[in-house]
């Protein structure tokens, strides 16, 4: 039994491929396929099995695709009612890939119709938990209570996931290797560990979950301090359970044009320093430069499913990269354009000068982008205003403008986003972004 792990940064998503004797199955893939076509042609496999833990929230998965360009049997529980074709896999049910004997164990916490894979083979024992277990932690139970028509309320998980970690991995040994569907960075969850795998031994003894507590206390604790839901994390579990459309269709159908120039919602993906140079009119400042960039979290946390929306991107070479990674979260369609900027009709970002604003932080309004739970733990400036970025097109409104507005966030990266929002949205404001100089206000 070989297993691959494929990591997309990004969104700290992990799936895998599992191979024996000339056969091999997926497990919660993302949306392009290729590379696992081509580790099934490196190992002369034949991909015969696509197995969803849960429909994702935070992105869209190629089962469809890849059962139609492979004929692979796609395989989930029936509980979570899918609309394309499929063959339940729950609790009792079994399948062969090769020599491996795959089973399921229904694990309900992170949503009603999670399942665990147990994969055996000559002695070795390996568990795909989705998102039921993470590195040091476990699913957050509150998602599907903003999913579109699949809801389910946060307590009822959070007393699932209690019975799921009490009871579902307790005949499973030490030695049995666990391989999550994310790892640290992913919204998933919230305390995460950086490393990719574990084994369940490891975790009994190191992860909160297993420790010995009330039915309460671990509610409380899941409960706690969870991370944002972006918008966007409903209708991927809405696509997911119907299945997403064919990835190279679908990119093939955006248009491109070298030098344009546009109208509506324009989502810059340049550089902060690039954008700042020279941008269009109320384009909003969405970085995707590296792989180190949150663009698919942010984009689907600033723009709605649905909503239409162009991309500026710098170079035409970048178009490929920057399709791919919209089409990540399933708002290709919704994208109406893609375009390298023409040199016209541009419009610089105001500087901030950074030493009145030290000198006097009073003269000027401060909003910080930063997420509530961050907030929390300490404000960096004690007059400012909190409105996190996901919420902030929402909430530009109720920002006083009486002063200029300074934006700021814990690195730069959401207060370029930020500042560009309000650019756009308060009309006749002097809006700056500190950027980076958020450092030389915070402790080293």
């Amino acid at each position: 039994m070989h297993i691959k792990q494929f990591e997309y940064k990004p969104l700290a998503h992990y799936s895998y491929a599992l191979i024996s004797d000339g056969e091999m199955a997926v497990v919660d893939p993302e949306r392009d396929p290729l590379q696992y076509y081509k580790i099934a042609e490196e190992h002369g496999a034949r991909i015969t099995a696509v197995i969803e833990t849960h429909p994702h929230a935070d992105f869209v998965s190629s089962h469809l695709q890849i059962h139609r360009e492979t004929g692979a049997t796609i395989y989930n529980s029936k509980k979570l009612g899918a609309d394309y074709p499929n063959k339940g896999f729950d609790e009792g049910d079994v399948l062969k890939i090769g020599k491996a004997t795959l089973r399921a164990i229904n694990t309900p916490g992170h949503s009603p119709d999670s399942i665990t894979v147990v994969a055996e083979a000559d002695g070795n024992t390996a568990l795909f938990t989705g998102d039921t277990l993470f590195i040091g932690d476990v699913g957050r139970p509150d998602l599907r209570e903003k999913a579109g028509n699949m809801r389910a309320k946060r307590q009822e998980l959070a007393e699932m996931m209690y019975h799921t970690i009490q009871h579902k991995f307790k005949n499973l040994p030490d030695d049995a290797q666990v391989y999550p569907a994310h790892g640290a960075g992913s919204l998933c969850g919230k305390n995460l560990s950086s490393d990719k795998s574990s084994t369940l031994g490891n975790e009994r003894m190191g992860n909160w979950a297993f420790k010995d507590q009330s039915k309460e206390e671990f509610i409380s604790t899941l409960l706690d301090s969870q991370p944002f839901i972006p918008g966007y994390f409903g209708f991927n579990v809405d696509v997911n359970k119907t299945g997403a459309g064919n990835l190279r269709e679908a990119l093939a159908a955006v248009p491109f044009r070298m030098h344009g120039s546009e109208k509506g919602l324009i989502v810059d993906t340049r550089a902060e320093e690039d954008f700042k140079s020279g941008h269009l009119e109320g384009s909003i400042n969405i970085q995707a430069t590296s792989m180190d960039d949150k663009f698919e979290t942010w984009l689907g946390s600033i723009v709605e499913p649905r909503e239409e929306f162009h991309l500026v991107i710098d170079r035409s070479a970048d178009l490929g990269a920057i399709l791919n990674r919209v089409s990540k979260i399933g708002y290709e369609k919704q994208l109406q354009s893609v375009f390298t900027l023409n040199g016209r009709n541009l419009v610089e970002s105001r500087s901030l000068d950074l030493q009145d604003f030290e000198a006097h932080p009073e003269r000027y309004t401060v909003i910080d982008v930063r997420n509530a739970s961050e907030v929390e733990e300490g404000k960096i400036f004690d007059h400012a205003l909190s409105h996190p970025l996901n919420e902030l097109r929402g909430t530009a409104g109720k920002i006083p403008t009486e002063k200029p507005v300074v934006v700021h966030c814990a690195g730069g990266y959401r207060s370029a986003a930020g500042s560009s929002i309000l650019s756009r949205e308060l009309e006749s404001v002097r809006v700056f972004d500190l950027g980076e100089n958020i450092k030389k206000f915070t402790p080293s």
